[in-house]
């Protein structure tokens, strides 16, 4: 029990963190263009995070829990107490250069190092895997596309409409598309973390067995109150670096980033397809800028982001497997 409640609390500790570190980028491009005060932004996250952990079912966290065979006991604890600190080392250094990461990679690529520690790559479960891979396809190359794409379109469509009064429609609309990224940060980010907590238990014999996990109520509250927290207190940082050093967009392409965001994003969700907020928002705000001009984005902020994006992987990999042989050797 003792360890049980260990890997509890590195659970909670990682929910926190990715509040903290991820959730910013939902809100920040929102705060960036002055359509909401920051403790306005992370108000509404905070509420819709909460709707989008109840509300879009826990297909993308049976994926997450399965990607990994851990088996039962001792040995499956330790596994995800592991994948967990690995997460909480990797985020926090990265907050303190200001660069966003993705906790989704993170605790991904932690599980599967904690996993071969033990089991080698036959604890993987390829067929899950595969849906990672499909994710990061999703959220890099169509987030980029679909920010491209929809501010080329509201181009077309407002070229003839009055600044003023289309300033106006798209501040309104910007509250309601960061209202949606949010929403889908919890239904992604929730989702894996409430699964990896439920997982716990389950293995930790306070759970039974099923096909499928069972979440019950209190772990979402849990999860999505965390997330929140973590997001009111470090999460200025990160929206600095996404929506003011990377690319300053004007009102309609915030809106446009979001809503690309946010369709990539409920659409993975749906299919259980786990993916990354901070790339699928990263990359839309990125098409968006670039849609006006290439050079509105600042190209060197964004290859500080893609360097941390690839070494996200293979860092928070070896940080599993090294802690997963240090937690077996000390307990």
């Amino acid at each position: 029990m003792v360890a049980l409640y260990f890997v509890l609390l590195l659970v909670c500790a990682s929910v926190f963190v990715n509040g903290w570190t991820d959730a910013p980028n939902a809100i920040a491009t929102v705060v960036s263009t002055r359509v909401l005060s920051p403790k306005a932004a992370i108000i509404l996250a905070t509420i819709f995070n909460l709707a989008g952990v109840f509300m879009m079912g826990t297909a993308v966290a049976n994926t997450t829990a399965n990607i990994i065979s851990i088996g039962t006991g001792r040995d499956a604890l330790v596994t995800l107490a592991a994948a967990q600190l690995s997460i909480v080392v990797w985020a926090v250094s990265a907050w303190r250069f200001g660069i966003p990461t993705s906790e989704s990679h993170a605790l991904i690529a932690g599980l599967m190092g904690a996993g071969i520690s033990f089991k080698g790559i036959e604890a993987f479960n390829w067929e899950e895997f595969k849906k990672v891979l499909i994710g990061l396809g999703v959220a890099t190359v169509l987030g980029f596309i679909a920010g491209y794409f929809f501010t080329k379109l509201i181009v077309i469509l407002f070229r003839r409409a009055n600044r003023r009064k289309s300033n106006a429609f798209f501040s309104w609309g910007q509250v309601a598309s960061a209202a949606s990224m949010a929403f889908n940060h919890g239904a992604q980010d929730g989702q894996k973390f409430m699964g990896v907590f439920a997982l716990a238990l389950t293995v930790g014999g306070i759970f039974p067995y099923s096909d499928s996990l069972v979440i019950p109520a209190w772990v979402k509250l849990l999860v999505a109150l965390l997330m929140a927290v973590g997001t009111s207190i470090g999460g200025y940082r990160i929206i600095k670096t996404m929506g003011m050093d990377m690319v300053r967009l004007e009102k309609y392409q915030g809106f446009a980033a979001e809503v690309g965001a946010s369709a990539c994003m409920t659409g993975a969700t749906l299919l259980g397809i786990p993916l990354s907020t901070t790339n699928a928002k990263g990359t839309a705000m990125m098409g968006a800028g670039a849609a006006r001009r290439f050079s509105d984005v600042n190209w060197g902020i964004v290859k500080e982001m893609l360097i941390a994006w690839a070494l996200t992987f293979p860092a928070c990999l070896l940080l599993g497997y090294g802690m997963a042989k240090l937690f077996n050797f000390i307990f």
